[in-house]
């Protein structure tokens, strides 16, 4: 969900996996040990994990990061066995039980004609006229961003704002091998559950569906958030699609993520008369790609830095004028990825001097790591389990813009599982023909019931919103002093 790495999709692991949670975490067990005797004492590590090798985070000098605690039992005894309203959860149900073929026509359309990002022009218009038939007022071409869209849906008067995401873009050459077919027809499907839910039972409030586009790299929810787009809302939910056990979902943090990419100009020379006269951008190009490979072997187990090397024109007699190389540079926390991009643009720095070229350094948009809202995460445990989904952990490996959204208000990226072929996780062609199928269909629209669940009940539940809100601003205070600027 995204800039995803081929092994998985926007695994994202562990509820409250960032620095200042972890801090957190840390202060409570703290607290806890001081009344446990050594015997009472209960272990931070789970079971299925106690025969591997644990990493010594602590040795290093940088941003500290040390191994997290599982979610599950971080919200032990925090209400996930309550049952929400049940009829609500039958209204719900039955609105999506209706939709269901329609919402199968709209994924399976928008999977047929894959679009990159800022070029969902497909997208967008089926999605507009769809929200605008369901009786959402919408705003096309939404932001001063062309395939960007936003449909509104108002009850009454008051009450809270839901917001709602829905990506539609492709990935180059593989189509929607992280299934946003499956996360745009899902997010108008919490959407329209949400909606029906309120109107039967009266509940005031209003829900603000936007089409993002371009999260694949794009940082499309950035520039969103850049223009205002998510200040009226008071949570935001989305979900996504990845690899995993039937019936499974999962909450927890991503990882921050930079891109960034290097320009290298030379001077072309024929490559066996004059080869001296020349500056090979080529060779620059080279030598950065070695440094960083080799710099991975002192970075952390954690952090991850990967790209490709371009070029243009190139011809084995003539020495390149010109080459690039495009980065991703990711982190658990966006300290510890400023921290590594410095040191990769060192890398970069030094195959221009080592060759005599000109270089050009550029940085896109920077994600965010994803901060699961606990109040809501409690919430979403308990309906999942209504819904008999099973919460499982997982390992974070990959990035979304949607962890900036977390950052500016209560928020919840659940992933779930849908049936994939080995070794067919998210980014590969096997995975684009698994988020095509009836199965992973039917694996949505059991994620968008329970989530539906509790974004209705953070629009219907002032003490549940209020503890949702409350540990946002906790979060919002504790890291006051590491928070990007």
């Amino acid at each position: 969900m995204c800039t995803f790495d081929v092994s998985c999709t926007g695994c994202f692991c562990w509820l409250n996996l960032n620095r200042g949670r972890q801090k957190g975490w840390r202060t409570r067990r703290a607290e806890r040990e001081k009344d446990e005797s050594p015997s009472e004492k209960k272990s931070t590590v789970p079971t299925s994990d106690e025969s591997k090798p644990q990493v010594d985070f602590n040795s290093y000098e940088d941003v500290e990061s040390p191994s997290p605690p599982s979610y599950l039992e971080f919200l032990e005894g925090e209400g996930t066995d309550s049952v929400y309203r049940p009829e609500v959860l039958e209204t719900i149900t039955n609105t999506i039980g209706d939709l269901s073929q329609e919402l199968r026509t709209l994924s399976v359309g928008i999977h047929d004609h894959p679009e990159l990002g800022f070029e969902e022009k497909y997208a967008h218009d089926k999605l507009t006229e769809f929200m605008r038939e369901h009786g959402f007022e919408v705003t096309p071409h939404y932001a001063s961003l062309d395939t960007a869209w936003r449909a509104k849906f108002v009850h009454g008067k008051g009450g809270r704002v839901l917001g709602v995401n829905s990506e539609m873009d492709a990935l180059p050459g593989v189509g929607h091998a992280c299934g946003h077919n499956l996360i745009a027809a899902g997010g108008v499907g919490v959407a329209l559950a949400v909606k029906a839910a309120m109107v039967k039972h009266n509940v005031n409030g209003k829900i603000i569906l936007l089409g993002t586009p371009a999260e694949e790299g794009g940082g499309g929810k950035v520039l969103l958030i850049q223009r205002g787009t998510y200040k009226e809302m008071d949570l935001c939910v989305m979900s996504h699609p990845s690899t995993g056990s039937p019936r499974s979902t999962t909450l927890g943090s991503s990882l921050a993520l930079q891109s960034i990419s290097v320009e290298y100009f030379g001077h072309t020379a024929h490559a066996a008369a004059a080869p001296w006269e020349g500056q090979n951008a080529l060779d620059a190009a080279h030598l950065a790609y070695s440094g960083v490979s080799v710099l991975r072997q002192q970075i952390k187990p954690d952090h991850r830095v990967h790209g490709v090397i371009e070029g243009k024109d190139w011809a084995p007699n003539v020495i390149p004028d010109y080459a690039k190389l495009r980065y991703y540079v990711r982190a658990p926390s966006w300290q510890e990825v400023e921290a590594l991009r410095e040191r990769v643009k060192n890398c970069f720095v030094a195959a221009a001097t080592a060759t005599s070229c000109r270089y050009e350094i550029h940085e896109g948009l920077p994600h965010y790591d994803l901060k699961q809202n606990t109040g809501l995460g409690v919430g979403y445990a308990a309906a999942a389990k209504q819904v008999g989904l099973e919460l499982v952990p997982a390992e974070a490996r990959a990035s979304t813009d949607f962890g900036n959204v977390t950052y500016e208000l209560p928020s919840l990226h659940p992933r779930y599982a849908i049936p994939t072929e080995p070794n067919g996780g998210n980014h590969t062609p096997q995975f684009t023909a698994s988020a095509r199928t009836v199965e992973a269909h039917k694996a949505m629209l059991e994620v968008v019931k329970a989530l539906s669940l509790t974004a209705f009940r953070a629009l219907d539940d002032d003490a549940f919103y209020a503890k949702a809100r409350e540990a946002f601003e906790r979060e919002k205070s504790a890291e006051k002093n590491e928070c990007p600027a």
